[in-house]
């Protein structure tokens, strides 16, 4: 008998995602994601100046910063203050890597640009949501700096969309959510560019292993998944 999914979805089938523009007041950009029951909120800041190793190359930069608040969870989590989770480490690392793919730094100029990713709730799928959510956050950003002439030409080089695919019961199901995410075989996460080109694959089997035509079957419901998803950033856009 094959996986049954709780919400009813097709196998293929993005849960509902929105982008709200503007949520908060002093981000340069602020975006509230929707992703299902999913919720993240996307804050840009852009401010003068580069790390160190970049002084003077004319060059921008682009780092993330990703956390969840306590009740994002159905228990309570641990604030992370002083020292951060590796997990926290390596998903805002995965969110930095995948949002420079999006920028041209050179054409950013010395800059330094800051991604905050907040989850306010989660129901699996917060480090796809904080990528295709901060495009959106970012590309609004990089929007107002043109409008106010600080820039001349875009930075944004690349569109850049995210998404989670899963094997249960060996077969291919598309945008996890929490329940399907612990009960999961294989579980990857996707990052590509509007060309369809990967940024970054992220994937496991969590008991026994998969095919390469598992693979194959999975990769296609991510293009299809990430298609939808750069549709939608473009309408939030207003593109």
């Amino acid at each position: 008998m094959s996986w049954q999914r709780p919400d009813g979805r097709q196998p293929n089938q993005l849960r509902p995602v929105s982008f709200e523009l503007g949520f908060t007041r002093f981000a340069a950009s602020s975006v509230l994601t929707k992703c299902g029951d999913t919720q993240v909120l996307c804050s840009v800041t852009i401010q003068p100046g580069v790390p160190k190793f970049l002084t003077g190359s004319g060059k921008g930069w682009l780092t993330a910063e990703y956390r969840m608040l306590p009740t994002a969870t159905s228990q309570r989590g641990e604030r992370e203050l002083m020292k951060l989770s590796g997990r926290t480490q390596e998903i805002q690392r995965l969110i930095g890597r995948s949002l420079r793919a999006a920028v041209d730094l050179e054409a950013l100029g010395e800059r330094t640009v800051i991604v905050d990713a907040d989850v306010l709730q989660a129901d699996a799928g917060t480090r796809t949501a904080a990528i295709t959510g901060g495009f959106v956050a970012l590309s609004d950003a990089i929007a107002k700096l043109l409008q106010q002439g600080e820039l001349e030409r875009s930075p944004i080089c690349s569109q850049i969309a995210a998404i989670s695919v899963g094997l249960l019961q060996g077969e291919p199901f598309l945008d996890l959510n929490y329940v399907e995410d612990v009960a999961a075989d294989v579980d990857l996460n996707v990052v590509m560019n509007d060309q369809l080109g990967i940024i970054e694959i992220q994937g496991t089997a969590e008991a026994g292993s998969f095919s390469r035509t598992q693979l194959n079957q999975i990769m296609d419901f991510a293009e299809k998944g990430i298609q939808e998803l750069l549709v939608a950033q473009r309408q939030a856009l207003g593109e």
